[in-house]
């Protein structure tokens, strides 16, 4: 595999504990119920790492587990060692469908000009893939996905932006989290903020990360597998066995070294199966 040297950015949680080797630590605002930690590894996800947010819990880094999801049917399937994943829960786009994304502009809630056009970018990705369903920004809120600010607490331990998975009715995840400060604090660009911004539209739309089952595959360290849990970890066919950073740079990795990272072939052949005439 192909190890980013001092500057793997895990898609949710980069930078600041990575650069310094450390790790903040939880005060007691930050203790999760025991109860919630059990519940979790009982629906197959693992739990390490696992905080309190708004919306719920988040885990693997960038997903979002709510309330609602907690107290739904929980069904396990793993299907280990292949290339891409999907949820049991899609999409639906009746053949064509226009999801409409929402990003805020300046203030202290808002984004720069840079990240409107990384918006734009990670929307002409998709789009450029002649899928059943594109995406479409527009400049108030309402929207099907709506972008905002992470919190500065977060900002500040390296999070780099959170999302969660379509619901069970067939509408994507409809918030997503990001960093404010990848720009002025990381360097990164527009192709580099584009990357992570289509990684957490991908979770909104269904996808769960390339290398769930051993995340040191993009992101170093030990082995750590994230669980396939009841959102489920299917493998979509066409993709191959086993996910390569240093052949295949997807843009699902669960780690990026902040680079540009489009669509590879088997991104598209995903893409392709799962919104092309599927659902």
């Amino acid at each position: 595999m192909k190890r980013f040297p001092t500057h793997i950015l895990p898609l949710l949680a980069l930078g600041l504990m990575v650069l310094s080797c450390g790790k903040e630590s939880a005060g007691p605002a930050d203790a999760i119920p025991q109860e919630v930690i059990n519940k979790i590894s009982a629906m197959g996800f693992n739990p390490d790492g696992i905080e309190k947010v708004d919306e719920g819990y988040r885990i693997e880094r960038d997903i979002i587990i709510t309330g609602e999801f907690l107290e739904g049917a929980h069904v396990d399937a793993e299907v280990p060692n292949a290339e891409q994943y999907r949820t049991f829960n899609v999409v639906n786009t009746g053949g064509n469908r226009t999801i409409t994304v929402y990003i805020p502009q300046g203030g202290n809630n808002g984004f720069s000009s840079t990240y409107v056009a990384a918006l734009d970018e990670a929307i002409s990705r998709y789009n450029a893939q002649n899928l059943d369903l594109v995406f479409q920004r527009v400049a108030s809120s309402g929207a099907d996905i709506s972008f905002s600010r992470l919190s500065k607490r977060d900002e500040r331990r390296g999070v780099l932006g959170s999302a969660g998975f379509p619901s069970s009715n067939g509408n994507p995840y409809g918030q997503i989290k990001m960093s404010g400060i990848l720009q002025s604090t990381y360097g990164l660009g527009v192709n580099g903020i584009a990357t992570i911004m289509a990684h957490e539209m991908g979770h909104c739309i269904g996808f769960r990360h390339t290398d769930w089952f051993d995340r040191s595959i993009s992101c170093g360290g030990g082995t750590s597998n994230e669980g396939s849990g009841s959102v489920g970890a299917v493998n979509i066919p066409g993709t191959p066995t086993g996910a390569n950073p240093n052949s295949d740079l997807s843009w699902m990795l669960s780690c990026t070294d902040g680079g540009n990272r489009p669509f590879t072939n088997n991104d598209q052949t995903a893409l392709d199966w799962m919104y092309n005439g599927n659902y």
